[in-house]
């Protein structure tokens, strides 16, 4: 169980996950600089126009991802607790099944059909915690799927105005060292996709 914990915790961390790449935009690269950008960009030749992400930022904020993962975190904890009490019974009946032995009081018979109960009963726990691991293997890669389909649909229009030539991921300790933050996009990229995907609470939900 120790390898599924170690597994199922790091699928768990929804935060690890890069979500973004590189988005690049395809528009003609004009240098005029739009009277309305609140984002101060940086000239490339006379050519191209930068801004950056602060994924760490994002994933702190993106109210919709902190709810996404608090559900992945509740699944695996539900999933670890029945694996647990699957293989606490299969602890019981071993434990009820030695105790008869030393006692003699367990029959030939009795000891062989307990042996193939126990055999039936931790196959069935390997099989069912092996299902377990990639039903959350699936669901988290479906999540980061639709993550990654929000987030380029909301670049793309965001985009449209502000006519950027790259859009970069920052993280700290990743491959960028430094990065200016004239050109940090992530307050315009967290409003505009907490309001594309509002988070509904469960009292409100009820109250509906």
């Amino acid at each position: 169980m120790k390898n599924l914990s170690t597994a199922l915790s790091a699928l768990a961390l929804i935060g690890v996950l890069v979500l973004f790449g590189m988005h690049f935009s395809k528009n003609d690269k004009k240098t005029a600089t739009e009277s309305n950008t609140k984002t101060s960009v940086e000239t490339f030749n006379s050519t191209g126009k930068i801004a950056y992400v602060n994924i760490d930022s994002l994933e702190a904020n993106y109210l919709y991802l902190k709810a996404e993962k608090k559900k992945f975190e509740k699944r695996q904890a539900d999933m670890m607790a029945e694996l647990e009490r699957s293989a606490q019974q299969i602890q019981n009946d071993y434990i009820a099944m030695q105790r008869k032995m030393n006692a003699g009081t367990l029959t030939p018979a009795e000891k062989d059909a307990g042996e193939k109960r126990l055999m039936q009963m931790d196959e069935s726990y390997r099989t069912r915690k092996d299902a377990l691991q990639v039903q959350l293997v699936k669901e988290q890669d479906e999540f980061n799927k639709k993550l990654q389909a929000e987030l380029d649909a909301f670049l793309a229009e965001y985009n449209k105005d502000k006519k950027f030539d790259y859009i970069l991921s920052y993280s700290k300790g990743g491959s960028i060292m430094f990065a200016n933050k004239s050109l940090d996009i992530t307050e315009d990229v967290l409003k505009g996709m907490n309001t594309r995907n509002p988070v509904v609470n469960e009292g409100e939900k009820k109250n509906k």
